[in-house]
């Protein structure tokens, strides 16, 4: 579940959904609970990891850092940050520092010019993402990381490497306030993408 708020509320409706716009019929406490007991646990399954993550999970603050340019980009900035931890100005600045050099190669990749920066100061390690809307509705995803609290130490992560719970968290709200403010949105393109800027989320995530 996630505490998340965003400058906008959404309406919601009763009942359970079975994905967009289809609602299912709701399901029997009892008749899951009995289904779940019948379901075998496939062997790639890694029970124990999984326990283990779910006695451990707890929420991550999120707050947003303003709108920059960057590299001819509007980039929307987030900061997230594990308990005890805190996203300082100098992480904040070496995040900017990173982005930069990935931007500027995005007209490479088909970049509409739209990025979310994520600066996330993990309980890990810290943690920066770049998410591009590029051409044919789709996105383009960098990840770097490093050492907590050694931002010039930051480096690209491995091939494949995605965004944890907590990110996802942020980058789901931005993907609603894409397709809101700028797919869906009215006016020129302008005021639509003051709206998009204004349009973020902040709380704890989960």
């Amino acid at each position: 579940m996630s505490e998340l708020k965003g400058s906008r509320e959404s309406e919601s409706g009763s009942g359970s959904r079975s994905g967009p716009g289809l609602v299912a019929e709701p399901v029997a406490a009892s008749d899951a609970v009995s289904r779940a007991a019948s379901v075998s646990v496939p062997g790639a399954v890694d029970v124990r990891a999984l326990t283990a993550l779910s006695e451990t999970h707890h929420a991550r603050a999120v707050r947003p850092l303003g709108t920059r340019e960057i590299a001819g980009h509007l980039v929307k900035v987030y900061a997230v940050a594990a308990p005890g931890r805190v996203v300082t100005e100098r992480e904040e600045a070496s995040a900017l520092r990173v982005a930069g050099p990935h931007l500027e190669l995005g007209r490479a990749r088909g970049s509409l010019g739209l990025a979310v920066l994520l600066v996330h100061a993990g309980g890990d390690g810290d943690y920066v993402l770049v998410q591009t809307w590029v051409e044919a509705s789709m996105s383009d995803l960098a990840v770097f990381l490093g050492p907590a609290g050694k931002p010039d130490e930051m480096r690209p992560g491995r091939v494949g490497l995605a965004p944890c719970v907590w990110e996802a968290a942020v980058i789901a709200h931005e993907r609603d306030a894409y397709v809101r403010n700028v797919l869906d949105g009215t006016g020129s393109m302008a005021e639509r993408l003051a709206a998009w800027g204004a349009d973020v989320t902040e709380g704890h995530a989960r």
